[in-house]
């Protein structure tokens, strides 16, 4: 005969029986809440693309932010003209002589030819500069977008109507070509075109340039996702129990439109990279000699480089080729992460 013995805090019941044989009653495992933020989390680790990609942009981003150690190691830096500090390694056209750009164990990825500047260290300045620029562009686009997006959402009214009248004055403008003819304008307003531009004006210019020519679709974006959440449940019960505007904003709608914002944050700046570097290609964003992505891609399109070193293309439109393709594939990943109902 078996009977069981509870005692008081012994935790769970004991089983004894006439063999004198003790078995403890299994314990169901206890549930554990997880928050919407590690269950994204879980989910961004369950997906082998995004993590492989989140590991290639963060290798961009390392590069960037370590490309001064990384010339002090190599030995050299993207400034020299080595067409004129070691003449013998190049011809009477500036061509290196060595085959490749001379690509070799001194000159990693060769030669530029013309000026002879070595191409590694100003591939891995220029991806700093691009990305400096790119990244400063991207959060002042997030935060006109929240500010502008979530008010007229929230508010409603004159301000959203006042607010979304700019949004699609802004919208109708041709983008690319505003980019072009703004730049020398915005360059204008802190230099005389007399006089040499310093490379912080254009860096300044730049951002400004894309910066307003760039927020509207995350505002708009933010908007509708502010129009539907204002009139939920929660939303009128923190308006009902006396909160303030401000408080709803902040505490209720803010952290409701995480998941947008990343997402859209996570599209927009490979999409700057790209402009940045179309306008240093065309002659307005970044010129020589500060390292840029655009400027290197501007080079390898002159006839000097076409005719004499095509592999000097290679290195900056590899690299930002897998940069970008990195970013868009990060930005599916998140936002499968969110909402893992949406389709591919």
């Amino acid at each position: 005969m078996t009977s069981p013995l509870e005692t008081e805090g012994a935790g769970p019941s004991v089983v004894v029986d006439d063999d004198k044989d003790a078995k403890k009653v299994p314990v169901p495992p206890q549930l554990e809440g997880r928050s919407p933020g590690r269950l994204m989390w879980t989910r961004f680790k369950r997906d082998r693309t995004g993590v492989v990609s989140a590991y290639v942009v963060g290798f961009f981003f390392l590069i960037g932010v370590l490309a001064p150690l990384i010339s002090k190691l190599y030995g050299k830096n993207p400034y020299t003209v080595y067409a004129d500090e070691r003449p013998e390694l190049f011809d009477s056209a500036g061509v290196p002589i060595q085959p490749n750009g001379g690509i070799s164990g001194e000159f990693w990825f060769g030669l530029e030819p013309g000026n002879g500047y070595d191409v590694f260290t100003k591939l891995i300045y220029g991806i700093r500069t691009s990305l400096m620029i790119s990244v400063s562009v991207t959060l002042a686009v997030v935060v006109t977008g929240v500010l502008l997006g979530v008010a007229a959402g929230y508010l409603g009214g004159k301000p959203d109507f006042f607010i979304s009248r700019i949004i699609d004055f802004l919208l109708a403008f041709p983008s690319q070509l505003f980019f072009i003819a703004s730049m020398p304008v915005v360059v204008s307003l802190f230099v005389s075109p007399r006089d040499e531009t310093p490379t912080y004006v254009r860096v300044v210019a730049l951002i400004c340039v894309m910066w307003v020519l760039g927020w509207m679709s995350l505002a708009r974006i933010l908007r509708g996702t502010t129009l539907a959440l204002r009139e939920r449940e929660f939303i009128e019960a923190a308006r009902v129990s006396g909160a303030s505007p401000a408080r709803i904003i902040g505490k209720e709608i803010l952290p409701n439109v995480v998941t947008p914002l990343l997402v859209q944050a996570t599209y927009l700046l490979p999409n700057f990279v790209t402009i940045e570097a179309g306008l240093s290609f065309l002659g307005v964003g970044i010129i020589e000699p500060t390292p840029d992505w655009g400027q290197m891609f501007s080079k390898a399109s002159t006839e000097l480089v076409l005719q004499n070193d095509i592999t000097y293309m290679f290195f900056p439109g590899v690299s930002m080729i897998i940069f970008v393709v990195a970013f868009n594939l990060l930005g599916d990943s998140v936002r499968d992460a969110f909402d893992p109902k949406t389709a591919r």
